[in-house]
């Protein structure tokens, strides 16, 4: 089995319950410009959160895992993690796990450069170079915008979408706006890069 083979393993619902299911993790709520944070147990957001998104709910209502996971705990898990090859010369990554239900996501935000590495389901990702702010509610779900924003922009030459499947791993460059939209249950692995 390879180390790819044996992560994907790792990660599948049942392992990771019945390995971590008792341990606490930091939900960060989906939106741009808030940082409200909720504290569970993982069996409980597994439980209870991994629904399918519904399109009323406001960014600020849905709590989602990613990032902002103190590695405790987590270090045998991710030190099973097969990082890319790739690496971005005078900075450091730092890996952040999560998991998600369908049709949650981030809305759009930027921060310093990052891999981002699908695990488990497909993750469709909305990008725009830093010039460009892309227009959106700050308090709506991806989810909400690829409804209500997405057609009046999918021709704009600045946007560049695509979709990662299982294995499949993106990269962009500091301060480019993003915004990610989870089309199955998915687990995923982001590698933030710091000087």
């Amino acid at each position: 089995m390879s180390d790819n083979e044996l992560f994907q393993t790792l990660t599948r619902r049942k392992t990771l319950l019945e390995g971590y299911g008792h341990m606490t993790v930091r939900l960060s709520s989906a939106n741009s410009y808030s940082y409200q944070k909720q504290d569970t147990t993982l069996r409980h957001y597994c439980n209870n959160y991994l629904h399918p998104q519904s399109l009323n709910t406001l960014g600020n209502e849905t709590f989602y895992l990613f990032g902002d996971n103190a590695h405790e705990g987590w270090e045998d898990l991710l030190e099973m993690y097969n990082k890319p090859l790739y690496t971005l010369p005078g900075h450091l990554p730092a890996l952040s796990f999560g998991i998600a239900g369908p049709g949650s996501g981030v809305p759009f935000h930027f921060h310093g450069p990052v891999f981002a590495e699908t695990i488990w389901g497909r993750k469709r990702w909305f990008i725009y170079p830093p010039d460009v702010k892309p227009s959106f509610h700050p308090n709506h779900t991806t989810l909400h915008w690829l409804k209500e924003g997405y057609p009046k922009v999918k021709d704009d030459l600045n946007l560049y979408e695509c979709t990662l499947a299982p294995g499949e791993i993106i990269y962009f460059p500091d301060k480019w706006w993003h915004a990610t939209l989870n089309i199955d249950s998915s687990v995923f692995v982001s590698i933030f890069l710091s000087p």
